[in-house]
């Protein structure tokens, strides 16, 4: 499947030119093994792919003893994996890379060499690399440096225009952006038909086999079964990788739908524990934040230049990295979901309270957008004008204007009220830029609000 990350390796083969690594970074699932396999296929004369997850020891001990003697490595692996290299027009991919330290250490004098390109992905990157090695207490620990010379991406669930692109809808994206620009109404049967196919993507979700297992089936009981499968995959992880923090890692994760329940959706560690403090979780916090399988949003003090200078560590609102998965891990009474729940959700006929999917999803594509997620609370008991929700701030624009953030609420129902945006918007306006509402129906201007359809998050 066609995914946008293709474009920045293209980009950072033709620029660098062997002078740097590529590490890309993400979540399982999401994809990473296969697009670097199509990248080495289709933009080199030769390619070797080492999956440091089934290999032996005998693969990954060569990476110990290389740095002497770099032509025996090349010519070992060339014929372990029966590929014949060619300098600068071969590429060698570490898969997996996590489970190999050592092979991550080597890229400084892999690139120093120059002969070849390298590709890396990693899922558990810094994490406890082997339960079992840990409670082996007799076992050393060997420290590797990160090299200097690795670039870095981050690789997300697909996006909203990926699946799009999955759907055959190679132009529809274009134009939303278009209509965006113009602030002006998509139309009704060209908004039907996109909002369809958002809601489409918030229940199958962005993971690849997610998709195409919708592709294949058009069964949501089916789909549903291969999101379940990857969920276990992340608690599995947990289990094995989270050391001592395997207890709270799994209470946060369990406990993410329930929390985003919560009226203002802040996670409430008492609800976990009523002795708990922010001090006891917050490394279980940043072990899923690390192992992309949660974004965090932080509250911020005040909705201004800066908004990372002024975040509350202890105030934090925990999402899920995927809202099909969501899905399947809120509604998990009967172990799979029914097909019958999942076509509620699509004709939003559900009685239950979906705006935790609705901002869930919202979270996960200005992630994809690459914004850092940021709220604003304030519950003041002592001045009713203080009190005010928002749901999300980005920063636009910081260095060309004051007034360069952006507060954003996401509504679910056309039943809705703002009037903490009308507060934030008094209180805050030599500070804010445009003020959005992100709602189910088409782009409308009100005042000082600029409706927009949920599905314009991309574009934000």
């Amino acid at each position: 499947m066609k995914r946008k990350i293709y474009d920045q390796l293209l980009l950072w083969k033709n620029k660098r030119k062997g002078k740097s690594a590529m590490m890309i970074e993400g979540a399982r699932r999401v994809g990473k093994s296969y697009i670097v396999k199509e990248f080495a296929k289709r933009e080199y004369k030769s390619y070797i792919l080492i999956d440091f997850f089934k290999v032996g020891d005998d693969i990954k001990d060569l990476f110990k003893n290389y740095k002497d003697n770099l032509d025996m490595l090349f010519t070992y692996l060339s014929t372990y994996f029966s590929t014949k290299l060619y300098p600068r027009e071969s590429i060698i991919v570490f898969d997996e890379i996590e489970f190999c330290p050592a092979a991550r250490a080597a890229v400084k004098y892999l690139v120093e060499d120059g002969r070849y390109d390298y590709l890396e992905t990693g899922s558990l990157l810094g994490m406890q690399m082997s339960a079992k090695k840990k409670r082996k207490k007799e076992e050393k620990k060997e420290d590797y440096l990160v090299p200097s010379e690795e670039e870095n991406i981050v690789m997300q669930p697909m996006d909203f225009e990926e699946f799009l692109w999955a759907m055959g809808e190679e132009t529809l994206m274009d134009f939303v952006r278009m209509k965006f620009a113009a602030q002006e109404p998509v139309g009704q049967s060209m908004h039907r038909k996109i909002i369809d196919y958002f809601r489409l993507y918030m229940i199958v979700g962005g993971m690849p086999q997610a998709i195409l297992e919708y592709l294949d089936t058009r069964s949501f009981e089916d789909v549903d079964r291969v999101k379940r499968q990857i969920l276990n995959l992340y608690k599995n992880c947990i289990d094995q990788y989270a050391g001592v923090h395997t207890p709270k890692v799994k209470a946060i994760y369990e406990a993410i739908p329930a929390q985003l329940q919560l009226h203002e959706h802040k996670f409430q560690l008492s609800d976990l524990n009523k002795d708990a403090r922010f001090r006891d979780y917050d490394s279980s916090f940043f072990w899923l934040r690390d192992a992309k399988m949660v974004n965090l949003a932080f509250n911020t003090t005040e909705p201004s230049i800066g908004l990372g200078l002024k975040q509350r560590d202890n105030s934090l609102k925990c999402y899920m990295n995927d809202t099909g998965l969501m899905i399947s891990h809120t509604f998990d009474e009967r172990g799979v979901v029914s097909e019958q729940l999942y076509q509620k959700i699509l004709k939003d006929k559900l009685d239950a309270n979906i705006g935790m999917l609705m901002e869930n999803i919202v979270a996960q594509m200005l992630t994809a957008n690459g914004c850092k997620l940021f709220f604003y609370s304030n519950s003041s008991r002592d001045d009713k004008a203080d009190r005010m929700e928002i749901d999300f701030l980005i920063a636009k624009n910081a260095i060309t204007s004051r007034h360069n953030i952006s507060p954003i609420e996401v509504k679910s129902s056309t039943g809705f009220n703002t009037v903490s945006l009308a507060k934030c918007i008094k209180k805050y306006a030599t500070h804010l830029a445009q003020a959005y509402i992100l709602h189910t129906g088409d782009v409308e201007r009100d005042g000082d609000y600029l409706y927009l359809p949920l599905y314009m998050v991309p574009c934000l």
